[in-house]
């Protein structure tokens, strides 16, 4: 028998040979910045020498990684359905007030706990929970099967987009400054995104003849809008529109044969009594329109915090058999959402109420959140307003600041020479200087000729007066460097 011949060959997996759509996107809120980062943790856990003793991290809505306590009713729910027989053992069974025993027997009864999966839409009394929310909320009835339970607000996002963009020339109409979300799925579906620019000057403002122009302008391309996405409150901008402004947002959609996206994960995060939230949906039907529409909320945001427990819903209505059946159909190749995050959802939409053992308790984590927010976004604001050269406007809603800083020259020639945008340049400054790590503007997308950073103002409020003094030091110290 003749010598064989080892014609085995390694695969390759270099960059080239990969998915150009998965290379080609680009997630800021974790991008090099944030790596970076994640370098000086280690380092200063290593005993290195850095010109801080901690990171503080800025660049991302993860209220309980920088200190927000997980509220009490969460945890406690979470811990009985989650190891269901201390149900059965009556000494750890009293330690928990009646109404979480209640909850989670409850949970428990309507589903096989959190270790098996729910149908593939979810659990169908927390879908049911989720009505009744929505009822209250808005004064209208919604319907359970149009409602999915998802892991976060990002799945449903990704679900509609995925139906919606069949290839290049199918267009998705996103806010810019925006959330990198929308342009990473978009790069990697193959769709076209058009871009409309909110009016800084006026407080972030969405003008619908703007809209309008860019949605000609993109026909005239080749490119076919099919769906406009709104963020409100805004991410990273933080306004909160009106309901006149909804209202011609609404009718627009109607006029040019558009879905409607609406993000409002952040409904829950308004921090000034000028305004109030308005979902979608209710201007939709106050005004009888039959626009598609397609609204997401998150466990993640308002005052639970949840992140990590990846729970949220998605709603459609006004769409047709077609579209309910592929939605069911990505649900199903994905099997469920996750169990955890479905029981937070029950949470986020129907809370303790007057009279339940653990409602006192309860309002009382509420307000000292809430009001904790508020305080922490009024005076990071006012603060960066007093840097030479930042503006910003109020953070009305959501959980960030997104200041325009104008960089000297110099500051842009140096960043330049070292290969980065100019706001880039500047937060890997920050970062390095001062350990606050926050997320350059043009991860964004910004007005061409503008740099802008965002900021959370979630650490905790012993903190954020550090932070400020250290962002404005720093700050100080950077323009002097690099003056005209």
């Amino acid at each position: 028998m003749g010598d064989t011949v080892n014609s085995a060959q390694s695969a390759d997996l270099s960059r080239d040979a990969l998915n150009p759509k998965v290379t080609a996107m680009e997630y800021a809120v974790r991008g090099k910045i944030v790596l970076r980062a994640e370098e000086h943790v280690q380092a200063l856990k290593r005993g290195e020498a850095r010109p801080f003793s901690e990171v503080v991290m800025c660049n991302i809505g993860n209220p309980q990684a920088v200190g927000q306590p997980p509220l009490t009713f969460v945890r406690q729910l979470i811990a009985l359905v989650t190891c269901p027989w201390i149900l059965q053992q009556p000494q750890l069974r009293s330690a928990f007030p009646v109404d979480v025993v209640a909850r989670a027997e409850k949970f428990l009864s309507q589903c096989s706990g959190t270790g098996a999966y729910s149908t593939s839409k979810g659990v169908p009394a927390v879908r049911s929970q989720v009505a009744e929310f929505l009822k209250q909320r808005d004064g209208y009835d919604s319907d359970i099967e149009h409602i999915f339970l998802t892991n976060g607000a990002s799945e449903g996002v990704k679900s509609i987009l995925s139906l919606l963009v069949r290839h290049e020339n199918d267009g998705i109409l996103i806010p810019v400054p925006q959330y990198p979300l929308y342009s990473a799925s978009l790069t990697l579906l193959g769709g076209a995104m058009i871009p409309y620019y909110l009016d800084e000057a006026h407080g972030w403002g969405l003008d619908v003849d703007v809209l309008a122009k860019n949605i000609q302008d993109a026909r005239n391309q080749g490119i076919h809008p099919r769906m406009l996405a709104v963020i409100n409150p805004g991410n990273p901008t933080g306004q909160v529109l009106s309901e006149e402004n909804m209202r011609a947002v609404v009718s627009l959609c109607e006029k040019e044969g558009l879905v409607l996206l609406a993000d409002e994960v952040y409904q829950e995060n308004i921090y000034t009594e000028m305004r109030s939230f308005v979902s979608f949906k209710k201007v939709v039907c106050d005004m009888k329109s039959t626009v598609p529409l397609a609204s997401v909320h998150s466990t993640s945001k308002g005052v639970l915090g949840e992140c990590g427990a990846r729970g949220g819903y998605l709603e459609v209505m006004n769409v047709g058999d077609d579209m309910l059946e592929q939605l069911y159909k990505l649900a199903s190749v994905n099997l469920c959402s996750n169990l955890v995050g479905q029981l937070v959802v029950s949470v986020l939409v129907d809370r303790p109420r007057p009279g339940d053992a653990s409602y006192e308790l309860f309002q009382k984590e509420y307000s000292m959140i809430m009001g904790s927010l508020r305080r922490k976004a009024l005076k990071l604001v006012s603060a960066l307003n007093q840097f030479e050269g930042v503006t910003c406007n109020d953070s009305e809603g959501a959980m960030y600041a997104f200041p325009q800083i104008t960089l000297p020259s110099k500051a842009i020639e140096a960043a330049k020479e070292r290969g980065l945008n100019g706001d880039v340049f500047y937060c890997m400054e920050l970062l390095d200087s001062t350990g606050v790590c926050v997320v350059p503007g043009s991860g964004f997308r910004q007005q061409p000729g503008t740099y802008h950073l965002r900021t959370t103002f979630l650490p905790p409020e012993e903190k954020i007066d550090s932070v400020i003094e250290q962002m404005s030091a720093f700050h100080a110290e950077f323009m002097k460097k690099y003056s005209d």
